[in-house]
């Protein structure tokens, strides 16, 4: 069983929600059967591998036990930034030893194997590593053990995100709907479910077989910008379908789950497509990352002016998005093609005259947003891997 996929998950699923939407209906708490839920799906989707439920079981009391004790020292000691920094680095190793396995090609026991390399790691990181940065902060002050364990395993964004915060997680976790506030939820919940379905199963799939049936291995310029176009469409459709089912299901179980996107390919300009593409991943690189960077560099008068900064700030940010994708040479070059993009867009925007006068006009921002759109199904043949080998059969093409 995998989550959002084949017809057993969705039976089980469907089952599963029935006693959730009675509750809700009834104006009763969903917060117990919720996690009961949790920890069955987690059960059926990991017991054929009970190596990976065993790290992630592992991996989930270390983040607890982690974050706990360094609430405790926050409190006691202050900003130490030593146990901090040791804090984020506990955290990060097991995803750095995952990333290095897979880079590799195999794992410690054996091809196929890594040793934190679990489903759900990479996004379980990301909600370690807020609720530590927010601990720092002095935002957060207080860690229930059974809420943050929720929070990191919450089943339908386990594996793929959206990636939730906890402050915002924590708004909805012990809320009490009305049946009235509950039967908004539920519907707009069922709405999301289908419109993810659609995306998900004849939308992804249409995009998938133009891309594989007459695209691929194809390297003249019509066949190479047509796979670009729909390997963009099929991520967009493939991921798009899973985030709207997860954001769904939680809906129905009580939990606002942010959204993932939102049109990313009417975007006007790449600023404006990272703020539509992956949106919980973009923001919190943007928040945790870029915005931290800046406000740190330009503390610290690391640059002559705040735009060299932020230019620094969008390439670092980027990278990073990139590196953690994959180790691959693809999806390094994915963030660093974006990074360029948005350092481009950004001296553009800030120094160009001709953009104050026409960023309205309407002519102008077709063009932006053909423009755009080509850059970004650029980006996606980048990511594919595809990208070495359409430029050298372009190349023998071209002769």
């Amino acid at each position: 069983m995998s989550f959002f996929s084949g017809l057993d998950f969705f039976i089980t699923l469907i089952i599963a929600i029935i006693p959730a939407i009675i509750l809700g209906i009834n104006g009763k708490s969903l917060r117990y059967y919720r996690g009961v839920l949790t920890c069955v799906f987690i059960y059926l989707i990991y017991r054929n591998s009970l190596m990976e439920l065993a790290f992630l079981t592992g991996y989930s009391a270390m983040s607890l036990g982690l974050v706990k004790l360094y609430l405790l020292s926050r409190i006691k000691m202050g900003r130490n930034k030593f146990f901090y920094a040791s804090a984020v680095i506990i955290t990060l190793c097991p995803l750095i030893l995952s990333k290095l396995e897979s880079f590799v090609g195999h794992g410690f026991f054996g091809s196929g194997s890594t040793i934190f390399g679990f489903l759900g790691l990479s996004y379980i990181f990301f909600r370690v590593i807020q609720t530590i940065i927010e601990i720092y902060d002095g935002i957060i002050n207080e860690i229930k053990w059974y809420e943050f364990l929720e929070f990191l395993l919450f089943f339908p964004t386990l594996s793929s995100g959206p990636i939730d915060r906890s402050r915002r997680f924590s708004q909805d976790y012990s809320k009490i709907y009305t049946g009235k506030e509950y039967s908004e939820l539920l519907s707009n919940g069922i709405v999301k479910i289908m419109w993810g379905l659609l995306y998900k199963l004849p939308l992804s799939g249409t995009a998938m077989y133009i891309m594989n049936t007459y695209m691929i291995n194809k390297y003249d310029p019509i066949h190479i910008i047509g796979y670009a176009y729909s390997y963009g469409l099929y991520m967009f459709f493939d991921f798009a379908g899973y985030s709207l089912m997860a954001v769904g299901t939680g809906y129905i179980l009580g939990i606002k789950v942010p959204d993932n996107f939102n049109k990313p390919f009417i975007s006007i300009d790449i600023k404006d497509f990272w703020d539509r593409w992956h949106i919980t991943l973009s923001h919190w690189f943007r928040d945790f990352i870029f915005s931290r960077f800046l406000f740190n560099s330009l503390s610290k008068k690391r640059f002559k002016n705040k735009l060299t900064a932020a230019s620094a700030g969008l390439m670092i940010n980027m990278t990073l998005m990139g590196i953690w994708h994959g180790l691959e040479l693809h999806y390094i070059a994915y963030g660093v093609y974006h990074g360029i993009l948005l350092v481009i867009a950004e001296l553009y925007q800030k120094k160009s005259r001709f953009y104050k006068l026409h960023k309205r006009d309407k002519v102008y921002r077709i063009v932006s947003w053909f423009i755009t759109l080509n850059l970004v199904m650029f980006g996606f043949l980048i990511f594919s891997g595809q990208g070495r080998a359409a430029a050298i059969g372009l190349i023998e093409y071209l002769r």
